[in-house]
């Protein structure tokens, strides 16, 4: 328990004013409240470890809302908020009044009367994910001013059209078990860089979620992509004002070799172009199969001209002594393995598998760091009667 002791210390120098706010975007909150969830998520982590139960709350519902597919930050999502105590409720649209036409308004309000948490995926339309969470906030404050409901939950984003931020900060507390500290982060160089893979539809959020934090902590953070495959243009603003904040650097880079070179973190993940997601985001909203076929078969032509664009052996020896950290939020498009040709040999991929899957371990415990410190005002006394108990 020495650790969860001293995290406990760590945790008490950090001001944060979390409670009764909405998880949306790394970049809306102050950095000592993303080095309180770090410290969090750890010791959650920690006293799961040692079979301790992470029971927060007597009772309660947690809602989930997954507008798209997903594996592990579903699970993550269910593993979370049944460790803290609240049951598991999934909002399957299809079998919902929504197909009748009842509004977001209504729905949000009437799913909310007694939850703790509501967690949105909605990652498909660019320009609408983030907004429809938004939505949703706005419904249940509503709600929750009127009286209508006793009280209002929290919203965490499980990935939108914008930001990925439970994978982003399950990807910070892994830089910082690597690297021994957040600190220790500062002048270390990551390459974020888009890398082949045989579709074409793949979110923006991950990339962008990825420059939009690791900038906060003095990174030397560079994004590689080939022309025409740029992100969202006001995240690249974040990012520069983010770098310049922290005392790093960010820049774009035209070619994965480049970004690779002398790198301590390499993060080589395939994603559509900004203008892909465009065009498609009117293609899908009015279910026009003909047009989406032709996008798609358009966009697979243009991804087989970089087809060089593959984490491979060669390219890890670029990296500092060859021994940059792989990073990727799965499922990897693995070269002759899952796929044809595709982001990352097998050989790098299969050399950083484990080092992935506890990557990826880290979401369940940042989600149920982001729901502690947002419904309970003192969760440090929460995590202390948990580390007792």
């Amino acid at each position: 328990m020495k650790t969860v002791t001293d995290s406990l210390k760590q945790l008490a120098t950090l001001k944060t004013d979390a409670f009764g706010k909405d998880f949306l975007l790394t970049w809306e909150k102050p950095e000592a409240e993303i080095r309180a969830l770090v410290i969090v998520a750890e010791i959650l982590c920690e006293l799961h470890r040692l079979g301790r139960p992470l029971r927060a709350f007597d009772s309660g519902l947690a809602v989930s809302i997954f507008r798209d597919n997903s594996t592990r930050t579903r699970f993550s999502f269910a593993s979370a908020v049944q460790a803290l105590g609240l049951a598991l409720a999934d909002l399957d649209e299809g079998k919902s009044q929504i197909a009748h036409g009842e509004t977001v308004r209504e729905t949000a309000t009437m799913i909310s009367f007694m939850a703790e948490v509501i967690g949105i995926r909605d990652d498909m339309y660019l320009g609408e994910g983030n907004a429809y969470m938004r939505q949703v906030a706005r419904a249940v404050e509503e709600g929750f001013g009127e009286g209508v409901l006793h009280q209002r939950p929290t919203l965490v984003n499980l990935q939108c059209d914008i930001d990925h931020p439970t994978q982003s900060m399950a990807d910070l507390v892994a830089l910082k078990r690597h690297f021994g500290s957040l600190d220790a982060l500062r002048g270390r160089r990551i390459a974020m860089s888009w890398a082949y893979s045989p579709s074409y539809g793949k979110p923006l959020s991950v990339p962008q979620g990825v420059i939009g934090l690791m900038t906060r902590f003095g990174m030397d953070v560079v994004l590689a992509h080939p022309e025409g495959y740029g992100l969202v243009p006001e995240v690249l603003d974040v990012a520069r004002a983010n770098s310049a904040a922290s005392g790093g650097s960010f820049s774009v880079a035209p070619s994965m070799e480049e970004a690779f070179r002398g790198a301590d973190i390499v993060y080589p993940k395939s994603w559509a172009p900004f203008s892909v997601m465009q065009r498609r985001t009117p293609l899908l909203r009015k279910g026009d199969r003909d047009g989406l076929r032709a996008l798609e078969k358009e966009c697979l032509e243009n991804n087989a001209r970089f087809r060089a664009w593959e984490c491979d052996e060669a390219k890890m020896r670029l990296t500092r002594a060859g021994g940059a950290l792989y990073m990727h939020c799965l499922p990897a498009d693995i070269s002759g393995v899952s796929c044809a040709a595709g982001e990352v040999s097998a050989g790098v991929f299969e050399r950083h598998r484990l080092a992935t899957y506890r990557e990826a371990s880290f979401k369940p415990f940042v989600i149920a760091a982001m729901i502690l410190m947002a419904r309970f005002k003192d969760y440090p006394s929460v995590l202390r009667r948990l580390a007792k108990d």
